[in-house]
């Protein structure tokens, strides 16, 4: 294998600024109902799935987890996060993809964060809440209904 030269790392850094990409997380948290938890945000509108970016250091794994304690108090082992789906993003942000997971298995705790979360509930993954956002709805058809996955939020 090949060390890296002094070019090779000067190429990857005008690369990465030229290029940026942003990656965030959402979870499809299902209750023993078979509910989904969708949630309000304080800053901005409609029902959402929670979850959010990934951090720099940070895994993909630790971002839901980390998102999932935060704004809604759920616990999740890494073990029972299964990777759903990947969407573009791109309406929202030029190279923004996200990155979809099922949490069949939790428990409820305490949100570590207080402010963001305007207010949350579990409600039927083909009937959410009016003002429920249209990239969640599509994914939620696409997990619980018949609809084909897309790679486009």
């Amino acid at each position: 294998m090949r060390k890296r030269t002094l070019r090779d790392r000067a190429f990857q850094a005008w690369w990465r600024i030229r290029r940026p990409m942003t990656l965030g997380v959402r979870g499809v948290v299902v209750d023993e109902a078979g509910r989904v938890l969708l949630l309000r945000h304080t800053y901005t509108p409609g029902w959402h799935m929670p979850g959010g970016g990934i951090e720099k250091g940070e895994t993909a794994l630790e971002a839901i987890q980390r998102e999932l304690l935060e704004e809604a108090g759920i616990d999740a082992a890494a073990a029972d996060l299964r990777l759903a789906s990947a969407h573009a993003n791109h309406a929202f942000f030029p190279n923004d993809h996200v990155l979809i997971y099922r949490v069949d298995r939790w428990r409820q705790v305490e949100p570590t964060q207080r402010g963001e979360i305007a207010e949350t509930g579990f409600f039927a993954p083909l009937a959410p809440p009016e003002g429920t956002t249209a990239g969640t709805r599509r994914r939620l058809t696409e997990l619980f209904g018949d609809q084909p996955v897309s790679g486009h939020w």
